[in-house]
């Protein structure tokens, strides 16, 4: 045998090996958790078979089995941006775990950061009346923001502090494996899809990111400052609602309107 093949033989396997890890996360993040632990049907001798969990190690911990307490206990009393010597307190996330519909927002304002809670001021409570008209609950989605603390005075987010906060939320969605993603607002579109589009020209339709459907509409803070916008914005939550349907995925509650 070849000298030089041998010699190339390990980087090869590590080359593959991260090719495969990177697509099995893939499947992971669209809801695949298993697959058939023999032959495929596709062999010549294929004999039925036990399918076998995939697990896809990151960091050497199976991200099958990561979970949202993960992800907190990793971020801690986080000081990794200069936010943490202003704010009142880390602002998480609350939903369900397992929730197909996601909704992120751009950062935590002022009620927010006194709760530790997203969306609990005015714009949340529009958001839950959103939610609710779709047929969902805050208790059945999972609602999420950019970043996890407020920055002073609602200033918009800074470069910095998004770098930090981003990883989590990464953590966040593949931990939950949204069927969909509702951005709220240009900045949460913005980051969500790598863009600095206007909001007015990514609402409306589909987009893809890495395999999970992200649909950006108006904040709902924004909503409560032009009110004769919301009629564009629950346009693009139909549309949410419909593919859902499609998706095979029924709401808890039938959507109103």
């Amino acid at each position: 045998m070849d000298s030089t093949a041998d010699e190339d033989l390990p980087g090869e396997l590590l080359q593959l090996t991260r090719q495969l890890r990177g697509q099995l996360r893939r499947h992971v993040g669209l809801g695949a958790w298993a697959a058939p632990g023999g032959d495929t049907a596709r062999s010549e001798h294929a004999v039925p078979g036990p399918s076998a969990p995939i697990e896809v190690y990151d960091d050497e911990r199976p991200a099958g089995r990561r979970t949202l307490a993960h992800v907190r206990d990793e971020l801690g009393a986080c000081t990794r941006c200069k936010l943490h010597s202003t704010r009142k307190s880390i602002v998480f996330g609350v939903g369900a775990e397992d929730a197909p519909l996601m909704f992120v927002g751009e950062a935590p304002g002022e009620q927010e950061d006194k709760r530790g809670e997203p969306f609990v001021g005015p714009a949340g409570e529009l958001l839950d009346k959103m939610i609710e008209a779709m047929g969902w609950t805050r208790q059945t989605v999972y609602i999420t923001n950019i970043l996890m603390s407020r920055p002073p005075r609602n200033r918009n987010p800074e470069p910095d502090e998004i770098a930090a906060c981003l990883p989590f939320l990464e953590d966040k969605i593949r931990v939950i494996a949204p069927r969909i993603i509702v951005a709220l607002g240009r900045p949460s579109a913005n980051t969500l899809l790598g863009t600095d589009a206007p909001i007015s020209t990514l609402r409306g339709k589909f987009h893809d990111r890495r395999g999970v459907k992200v649909m950006p509409t108006f904040h709902p803070a924004y909503l409560l400052r032009e009110p004769d916008r919301k009629r564009d914005a629950w346009s693009d939550l139909k549309l949410v609602i419909a593919e859902l349907a499609r998706l095979g995925i029924a709401s808890p509650n039938p959507a109103r309107g």
